[in-house]
């Protein structure tokens, strides 16, 4: 059984790497995007952008920090798969406890996507063998321990298709019930440490029938839509209105990339329309960028539209 999880506050979440070795796993010809998605043998995160985008955080209102961990930590049960200059374990603890001093509950997320999962090297090119499962139940349940059983666990899971990977040096793709039976050691696992697990939703878009089928009701959602314009009739925005209609509880979550500016707002005035307040846990922003000095201004204005998202929010509640 999944663990209870307590229905507080609604959630003001945003998304931070430590790791941002999620994508490809070769060089690319230069491109303003494609160049921040190549992986890197060394951690990418500056200190003094990590601590203002926790001090925004805090001023924004905001009180959820889902960390993006991947290679950025020295595991213990794996330190082979880490980054130069990764966390250690103690820095990782210490790091928490200051956000959790400043009102932000951390939450783990470690992306198990074959098309995100360059990070998780050498392991990513053993999908679905006995030493793959052991590796992602000792990961997960060390995690779990690091952040003192927190009350979520985001495994990725989104993006799983051929085309997702088609710039890849090692592509590979699991379907069907193959899909399902990885999903669910990664669920069961979260579970046993006690948290409660939480994906993303685009599979729903190609498969709706299998994913309702399939997907446990104990599982939280975050289905995803990075434009300012959001239109139900599109299946990536019907999405919110399909979960709803399954009664999943949610995290929608929004972006500003690309230079959004609107998406975190119309996802919330859309989303608290079709979502029963029961069921609209929060809203999570992604600014998609590694926690680098160069894109402090991206950081910087995910905060600052949430902190206008939450501000429009409270006033309809008033």
């Amino acid at each position: 059984m999944a663990p209870e999880t307590a229905k507080k506050d609604l959630l003001w979440a945003n998304l931070v790497h430590i790791s941002f070795e999620m994508w490809w796993d070769r060089e690319l010809p230069p491109d303003a995007e494609r160049k921040y998605y190549e992986a890197r043998p060394h951690l990418r995160v500056d200190d003094t952008l990590w601590n203002d985008i926790l001090a925004a955080m805090r001023a924004a209102g905001m009180n959820m920090l889902v960390l993006d961990l991947g290679n950025g930590i020295a595991y213990e049960s794996h330190p082979e798969i880490a980054v130069k200059n990764a966390w250690s374990t103690a820095r990782l603890r210490e790091e928490l406890a200051k956000c959790r001093e400043m009102g932000l509950d951390p939450i783990p997320k470690l992306n198990f996507s074959a098309c995100h999962d360059f990070w998780l090297h050498p392991y990513d090119r053993m999908l679905s063998t006995p030493a793959y499962y052991a590796v992602c139940a000792e990961l997960i349940a060390e995690v779990i321990e690091l952040f003192d059983t927190p009350a979520f666990f985001h495994l990725g899971m989104d993006e799983e298709t051929a085309d997702n990977q088609r710039l890849l040096r090692y592509a590979v793709i699991r379907q069907y019930d193959l899909w399902w039976h990885d999903l669910n050691q990664l669920i069961e696992a979260a579970q046993d440490g006690g948290s409660r697990p939480w994906v993303w939703s685009d599979r729903l878009w190609q498969h709706p029938g299998d994913f309702f089928a399939n997907m446990p009701a104990s599982v939280l959602q975050s289905n995803w839509y990075y434009d300012d314009n959001l239109k139900l009739e599109d299946p990536e925005v019907k999405a919110y209105a399909q979960l709803e209609e399954h009664r999943y509880d949610q995290v929608p979550t929004a972006s500003n990339f690309a230079g959004q500016t609107r998406n975190l707002q119309k996802t919330v005035e859309l989303c608290t329309r079709v979502i029963h307040p029961d069921r609209l846990f929060g809203f999570m922003q992604t600014p998609w960028r590694p926690t680098q000095e160069e894109f402090r201004g991206i950081h910087m204005d995910a905060i600052e539209q949430v902190a206008r998202a939450r501000e429009w929010y409270e006033s309809t509640r008033r």
